[in-house]
This record gives structure tokens, sequence and C-alpha cells, in this order.
């Protein structure tokens, strides 16, 4: 019962951002669609809202980021564990251009809203689409906004570390850009590969050192991409052995409403009386059926 209140809870509230926000961003786009950034900067504002009112989610960021983050170009790389990853990713508060695989802006509204936002669009194993995305990606990184990429290309299945392909590392380093590590851990249970449902979580996305790239040649990117790959491999074994901060340090100021909505919603739900039926009289209660999975 638990599970399901707070899964309707969740989609209701993503339904009415995402609508309400298509007009918002629309505009945005209308008034400056050459300023990529500021369009971007909206639709982050999108995943940061909208995360809030998934209270079965507790998201944190830790790490810092480098001190001219904001004057200058970064291939950022993360490990790609859930569709909730571009939510927890939305708390890191610097500009960057998504590059993603072009079926995911071709979904009615969540898609509109990345293509409205100037994320940038793939379509993988096809020669032409891959070039118009490198030619756009090397004059975003010129322009000195960074790129958000996944390098393994696809969610894990598991939440474990997949191969890391070579584009990312192919950017940076014609481009002279240094690669930022981030970490991603907890997003598989918030909506792991293959379920519709949301999961609860506590998630984190932990900001590395980064990697320069300068002086660099196409010889060295296998080494540089396995170097990418091990750092945020033994980051990911340090971050599951630590201990969880206090829920109170997990959820921010304004996670309450959404919160406490759901919280009466369950607890509405619980007070509602069941009929008396074979399996409570055995001892069994309803709701545990609705646990199975």
């Amino acid at each position: 019962m638990r599970r399901a209140v707070l899964g309707v809870f969740t989609y209701v509230g993503f339904a009415v951002l995402l609508l309400a926000w298509l007009p918002i961003l629309g505009v945005v786009t209308l008034l400056d669609p050459r300023n990529t950034r500021r369009r971007g900067q909206w639709m982050r504002r999108f995943g940061r809202v909208s995360a809030k009112v998934a209270p079965q989610w507790r998201f944190r960021v830790e790490g810092t980021p480098p001190a001219d983050i904001h004057r200058r170009a970064y291939v950022v790389v993360a490990n790609h564990q859930s569709t909730a990853d571009p939510w927890l990713l939305s708390s890191l508060r610097w500009d960057m251009r998504w590059i993603a695989k072009a079926s995911l802006f071709r979904a009615p509204v969540i898609g509109w809203l990345m293509r409205l936002g100037g994320d940038l669009e793939v379509v993988r194993g096809q020669g032409a689409s891959v070039k118009a995305m490198l030619a756009e990606a090397r004059a975003t990184l010129a322009r000195g906004m960074s790129l958000m990429i996944f390098p393994e290309g696809t969610r894990s299945p598991d939440g474990e570390l997949g191969r890391f392909k070579d584009g990312a590392f192919e950017l940076a380093i014609a481009s002279g850009a240094p690669i930022l590590p981030v970490v991603v851990d907890g997003t598989h249970l918030c909506r792991p590969k293959g379920s519709w449902w949301f999961g609860e979580a506590d998630a984190v996305a932990k900001v590395l050192a980064p990697i320069p790239t300068a002086g660099l040649t196409p010889a060295d990117l296998p080494a540089l991409r396995e170097q990418v790959r091990a750092t945020i491999a033994t980051e990911l074994v340090r971050l599951r052995a630590a201990p969880l901060p206090p829920v109170a340090a997990l959820m921010a100021p304004d996670m309450a409403l959404p919160a406490a909505v759901a919280a009466a919603m369950l607890t509405a739900a619980s007070a509602a009386p069941r009929p008396a039926s074979a399996g409570t009289e055995s001892g069994a209660r309803g709701d545990d059926i609705g646990e199975q999975e």
C-alpha cells in the first residue's frame, strides 16, 4: 500500500510539473533561441524541482567542483545507473549541455523539454547524426560551456560499472578540455532498469578532481579512458562502504512539503477500514500481498 500511494503521488506530481514547465521553457526558448546556456539552466531547474515531488528519493551532492567551472569548459562524465540520474545530476550547479540518444527526444513532453533545453541528440551508429552531434559538441566546448556525457552509453542493469566508450574522451582530447568525473550511486534503486515504478533510495553524486587532457593525442585515449573509469570505480567502492549521513542531512528543507503531503496520504490510506477476509482471519495482511514483486 505504501509503495502504491507514494508511486501515484510521484507520478501525478511529475505530470503536473511537466505540463507546467513546457510553456515556461517554450517562452524562454522563443525569447532567446541561441542562448543554450539559459535554456539549459531552466531545464536543470525542472530537474531539481520535479525531484522534490518524489519523497522516496533522498539526494545529496558531495565533492567540490573546480573553481573555474563557470568560466571554463569541462567534459563531465558520470556512470549511469538509472533514469533517475538526470534528476540527481540536475543538482550540480553549473551549466552543461547533455548528450543523449535521439529516441529520448521523441518521447512526449519530456522529449520536447529536452529539445527546448538545448541538449544534444545522437542516433547511435548513424554516421551523419554522430558527425553533426560532434560538431555541435566541439562548438559548445569552444564557447566555454561544459558537456555532460554518460560514457557507458546505457544504464547499468544492476548498478555496477560498465565498460566505457571512447566518445567523451575523443572530444576531451580534441578540444583540450579537462575531464571532470562524477560518481553516481544509489539511483539504480530509485528507478531500476526495466521498471516503471519508483523505488525508495538514498542517492549521491560525488564530484571528483578534474583530469587534464592538455598535450594528449589520440594515441593516449585508451589510457585516459581506463584512468577515468578506474577513478570512478575506486570512489564507487568507497561510497558504498561509507555510512550514510542522518536522514535530516539528506533531505533539503524544501523537501518538507512533498514529504508531508505524501505522509498525510499514507496516513489516510492506512486508516481506511478494510473488509474482513479469509486471508486476514488466518493472520495474513491484505497489504502484504501488494508488496510482492
